[in-house]
């Protein structure tokens, strides 16, 4: 494990038996979830196998077997989208993105879009959201649009003391992508990055976002949106 590097009272010998008995831990967890899955009776509601196939890919990609990891996820990517269960999907989305493949960055579009667009948990939508963050150069318009969606979706949806905690998370998130694209570092000249960016308008920003997902996907949704947009819970007046 990288933290250990910096223990200097720690031997080489010492770190490397560390990490052999993390692996062999990680592996015995690995073993478990599949043991579950194959104990599931035949009627095991589906999002149960599904989250259990998700414990095991994030395990698959602990243990660096990146390939093995991408394979289960978009499986499950593709059952969780024919059930309906968003959040599996864009849980399946996180670690395709995260097991770093080819189409790995299309994944992360796929996985935002449907965070986006239906009422999952929002740390998770902004944890995809800042995934999309980390991967954009600094003075990207790409990262103040996603880090504005951010904060949109938490006041939207996050509830009780996650909200606070999300909220200042995703505030921060927007401070340091205003730095990273204008230097910006005092509250008035921050008020206004954030008007001339557009980021208080949602009509505004979020069809900016949808513009960079269409270029990081390239024409090339692994889904109907239109068919996917027409199942969004209708909201109640």
């Amino acid at each position: 494990m990288k933290y250990l590097e910096s223990e200097a009272f720690i031997g080489d010998n010492e770190c490397s038996e560390d990490a052999v008995k993390s692996s062999k831990l990680l592996a015995l967890r690995l073993d478990e979830k599949r043991d579950a899955l194959a104990a599931l009776p035949p009627n095991a509601p589906i999002e149960q196998r599904l989250e259990l196939d998700l414990e095991s890919g994030y395990l698959l990609l602990d243990l660096d077997r990146a390939q093995e990891a991408y394979g289960l996820a978009k499986a499950v990517l593709e059952r969780a989208l024919k059930e309906t269960l968003w959040l599996r999907a864009v849980e399946a989305c996180d670690i395709l993105y995260q097991a770093e493949q080819p189409d790995s960055i299309k994944a992360l579009a796929h996985g935002i879009w449907l965070g986006v667009t239906f009422p999952i948990d929002p740390a998770l939508s902004v944890a995809m959201l800042q995934h999309l963050i980390d991967e954009t150069p600094d003075k990207s318009d790409g990262a103040a649009v996603a880090a504005a969606a951010a904060c949109y979706i938490v006041d939207i949806r996050a509830l009780n003391a996650d909200r606070e905690e999300l909220k200042f998370f995703t505030n921060q998130l927007l401070g340091q992508v205003a730095r990273r694209h204008s230097q910006v570092e005092e509250q008035e000249i921050f008020d206004f990055w954030v008007e001339r960016m557009e980021l208080n308008d949602p009509t505004k920003f979020l069809p900016r976002l949808a513009k960079v997902l269409d270029v990081i996907i390239d024409d090339d949704w692994w889904f109907d949106r239109d068919a996917l947009r027409a199942m969004i819970p209708a909201t109640e007046d």
